[in-house]
């Protein structure tokens, strides 16, 4: 198509550096560079801060938890139920579930010789996914995590700890209120630390067996299952099929099953991270009105400054929709310079802060210590293409200027003319 090689000759012609129309070009350049740039940090900085929170709460609650009815309504009472070896098989054997797991959980108080606060024990057992904890673990070890003898090792937040001013191998009582007060005294073996407050100043972690026998529970009765995906984003989906294989179900002491999301449990958080999908959309507006401006002003200048050109190809016989088509490939090479120049100005960026981390945040506000990044490749490649259509969608009715602009009249006028031409 000759209107493409046209394009390209008048793309790569730099025997024009006087002329408006060069500087012009490189600001459009620049324009889409920085635009391009910009929404694709936004998106990835987005992703990345939704990712990380959202890791952190999976973390503590696991993507679907199995439990009884009844905890729903009385979450602080006893309501265990019965998950045996071949349940938990059941449950790890679902499309969709990449881990099965049984947890324990009770609430009590730590108390030292200053301080005491209110924490939830969360017992786990050998089976646990311990690959989060792991992440996030500060100092010291984890605890032993074991389903037929009580280790007496406890695993506690940074918060916590200052709270209390405990350390690595303190030993510290625990307090749990029924009929009557029961204690254990507990070693602290290891210290983590999420940064998100609501959980770290809640949680402590310890062995399935120890939190079960507190219970007076039968040895086959817990407060619930977990259960990991591998994809976050067939939660929905594979909810519906635990809910059609446990809900309703009962046990052999009589209770009853039921399943129930980690969006469910904490609507708020996950509501929260939704709307910032919001901020992004603002940004990618924005960026996109900010880019295509620039263009059209660009092509408006680019095509009054080649009036004497398009005289010329309407007198060989070209037509305005083959001109139309030349000045639309040519700011396209222009877009597309813009674009690969926004695109590794973003990798530069993304590269340092993963490396370097020089922009950092206030753990307590943010729940994070560095700006985190989640880079999704398909969403860059969207970025990339709807980019480019819609900075050359938005140029084609400044190209109809080309239509008012008659042979005779610019073939007469002086290239090197800075005034107008006339119509």
């Amino acid at each position: 198509m000759y209107t493409w090689h046209i394009a390209r000759r008048l793309f790569r012609h730099n025997g024009d550096e006087q002329k408006v129309s060069r500087p012009v070009i490189t600001i459009a350049t620049l324009g889409v560079a920085v635009g391009v740039c910009v929404m694709i940090l936004s998106v990835c900085v987005t992703l990345g801060f939704q990712h990380e929170i959202r890791s952190k709460v999976i973390g503590f609650g696991s993507h679907i938890q199995v439990v009884n009815a009844e905890t729903l309504y009385k979450p602080l009472d006893n309501n265990p139920i019965m998950i045996t070896s071949s349940v938990l098989d059941s449950l790890s054997h679902l499309s969709g579930v990449r881990h099965a797991q049984r947890f324990c959980q009770k609430h009590g108080m730590l108390k030292t010789d200053e301080s005491f606060r209110g924490v939830a024990f969360r017992g786990v057992g050998a089976e646990y996914d311990t690959t989060f904890l792991c992440r996030h673990l500060q100092e010291g070890r984890l605890p032993v995590f074991s389903d037929t003898l009580s280790s007496n090792e406890i695993l506690v937040s940074d918060r916590i700890a200052k709270q209390l001013g405990l350390e690595i191998n303190d030993r510290v009582y625990a307090y749990f209120f029924e009929q009557k007060v029961r204690a254990r005294r507990f070693t602290i073996t290891g210290i983590y630390n999420t940064n998100l407050a609501d959980f770290d100043n809640s949680f402590i972690f310890t062995d399935i067996y120890t939190i079960q026998k507190l219970w007076g529970w039968q040895a086959d009765q817990y407060s619930g299952a977990e259960l990991l995906l591998s994809d976050f984003s067939k939660l929905d989906f594979v909810a519906e099929r635990v809910s059609e294989a446990v809900d309703h179900a009962t046990d052999s002491y009589g209770a009853s099953y039921l399943s129930t999301t980690i969006k469910q449990l904490y609507s708020q958080i996950f509501s929260w991270l939704d709307l910032l999908d919001m901020n992004v959309w603002v940004i990618l507006v924005l960026m996109l009105c900010v880019s295509g401006f620039t263009m059209v002003s660009g092509l408006l200048i680019i095509i009054l400054e080649r009036t004497n050109f398009i005289g010329i190809m309407k007198a060989l016989g070209a037509d305005n929709k083959r001109i139309r088509h030349i000045f639309l490939f040519f700011s396209a090479f222009i877009i597309g310079r813009g674009l690969i120049w926004g695109n590794v100005l973003a990798a530069v960026l993304m590269l340092c802060q993963h490396i370097f981390h020089p922009i950092s945040l206030d753990p307590q506000s943010y729940y994070v210590e560095t700006v985190p990044l989640y880079i999704h490749i398909g969403y860059i490649l969207l970025i990339d293409v709807f980019t480019l259509l819609v900075s050359v969608m938005a140029l084609v009715v400044p190209s109809y200027l080309i239509s008012n602009i008659h042979p005779a009249r610019s073939i007469r006028c002086n290239p090197t003319d800075q005034a107008a031409p006339r119509f």
